[in-house]
């Protein structure tokens, strides 16, 4: 025989279940929202009781949710390329495949420009972390790949030259002009289509 204490059982166990699942994804969404903050506000090495101050959870909830902080550089890496993914798969507009690196020159100005805190911060990190590492080397291969998709067969056979290309539109150029230099990003650009016009010049149209 069902007790009329056995039928209330699952409904009052329901909502404190689900109430505790979505404290829990609030949590989880705070430590994430902070840590992009942090890093997006010039902490490119926060620690994890500063991640848990601007979350304002405990140092202990940090740590629940995220096994460590390896882990939590991987949700904010997964949430800033979400954002500049859509820009990255946009096919390079050009009748030349130099008028093409022109505007992967441009794009990836605004990319980098939006990583460029987030990127610096994984890249202190990196040496430390297996994960970090793998996909540093993996965001180079995507670059790389990206330039070469479209190079003609002649420069793609001069290695010097391809690499070189690569060398203009990277990452690390970029930071160097911006954060090293501390150029304003319309100087910057200039400077990365100042080398790629020359770098170019001698190079052949197809």
């Amino acid at each position: 025989m069902t007790t009329a204490s056995n039928k209330m059982a699952p409904r009052s166990n329901t909502p404190l279940t689900d109430g505790r699942r979505e404290r829990s994804r609030s949590s989880r969404s705070k430590i994430i929202a902070a840590m992009l903050d942090l890093v997006g506000n010039g902490d490119v090495a926060p620690s994890a009781a500063r991640v848990a101050e601007v979350a304002g959870v405990g140092l202990r909830s940090v740590f629940r949710h995220f096994d460590d902080m390896d882990e939590l550089y991987r949700e904010m890496g997964d949430v800033i390329e979400a954002r500049v993914l859509p820009i990255i798969l946009q096919a390079p507009s050009g009748a030349t495949w130099k008028e093409k690196l022109f505007d992967i020159a441009d794009r990836r100005a605004q990319v980098f420009e939006t990583i460029l805190p987030f990127r610096i911060s994984a890249n202190l990190k990196r040496f430390q972390s297996p994960y970090l590492m793998q996909d540093y080397r993996r965001m180079l291969r995507l670059e790389s790949e990206t330039i070469e998709a479209h190079l003609p067969p002649a420069v793609k056979d001069d290695v010097v030259a391809a690499r070189g290309l690569n060398v203009i539109l990277s990452f690390q150029t970029w930071r160097l002009l911006r954060h090293d230099q501390d150029l304003p990003v319309d100087d910057a650009k200039a400077v990365v289509r100042r080398l790629l016009t020359d770098a170019m010049a001698g190079m052949p149209d197809r």
